[in-house]
């Protein structure tokens, strides 16, 4: 009971804090999420047992040039060309190798592709059109609590068939669609509520997170299994690290903001 409580108020503590930075204003966003990629940054350098401190430098430059000033569009557009092709490759490492290599080369092209410029892009997800939408990154957020959170109920109810066993055991395909289908449940929630572009846009941005959420979380339980580590951190009590809490959403991000530019150049 005391170990419920203590999650329940770390998790509540952690959601207030993320709402009220985002709706304050889009400098305090962005210097929240500058502060918590140093935090993700140091717990990701102990799984993959490295010490850099020229990763903090890049940290520090990336926030400046691409959501500080967003100097340069096509530069963010290379950018995120490289972050998806990373990302992609990292996909095809989870389910095709036994051993992610990255713990044994690479270190540097993940850590600066798969997460520091995966957290830009996340800060710029709310100002893809040129304004900055609060909105739209609470809903963003919205969906990914969503879908974790039926995916885990779903699962512990009524998960039979294991979605990667060998990575986390405790997926399962009926989590999975569960947490799809709720999230989508959602997406049309906050369609009605914020009457942002249409439902179909939510529907898909649903979809797009789900599916990239659970890869994003299933190649980070994959990275703490090769380290021999539960958690990346333990700053949150009873959620384990940062990391741990945004490992979907970080992942995601460059594949959601492709999605937010497609849209408004289709549109």
């Amino acid at each position: 009971m005391r170990e419920t409580i203590i999650r329940a108020i770390s998790g509540l503590l952690y959601v207030s804090i993320l709402v009220v930075s985002i709706l304050s204003s889009e400098l305090f966003f962005i210097c929240l999420f500058f502060l918590i990629g140093f935090v993700c940054l140091l717990e990701l350098e102990k799984l993959l047992r490295l010490k850099s401190y020229a990763l903090y430098v890049v940290h520090i430059l990336f926030f400046y040039f691409f959501s500080y000033l967003k100097f340069n569009a096509n530069a963010t557009l290379l950018l995120l060309l490289i972050t998806i092709f990373v990302n992609l490759f990292l996909i095809k490492d989870l389910l095709f190798i036994r051993t992610i290599p990255v713990f044994e080369k690479k270190k540097y092209i993940i850590l600066i592709f798969y997460l520091i410029s995966s957290i830009i892009f996340l800060t710029l997800i709310p100002t893809y059109s040129g304004t900055f939408n609060p909105e739209l990154i609470v809903g963003v957020f919205v969906l990914i609590w969503t879908n974790d959170t039926f995916a885990y109920l779903v699962g512990k109810n009524f998960g039979k068939t294991k979605l990667y066993e060998k990575i986390s055991p405790n997926k399962t395909i009926e989590g999975f669609t569960g947490g799809m289908v709720f999230s989508c449940i959602a997406g049309c929630f906050l369609f009605y509520i914020t009457h942002f572009l249409n439902v179909e846009f939510w529907l898909g941005l649903a979809i797009l997170l789900s599916i990239f959420g659970t890869l994003g979380d299933l190649i980070q339980s994959k990275f703490k299994r090769q380290a021999g580590v539960k958690d990346s951190g333990k700053l949150m009590p009873g959620h384990g690290g940062l990391f741990d809490r945004l490992d979907s959403i970080i992942f995601s991000s460059p594949f959601v903001y492709a999605y937010l530019l497609i849209i408004n150049y289709v549109s």
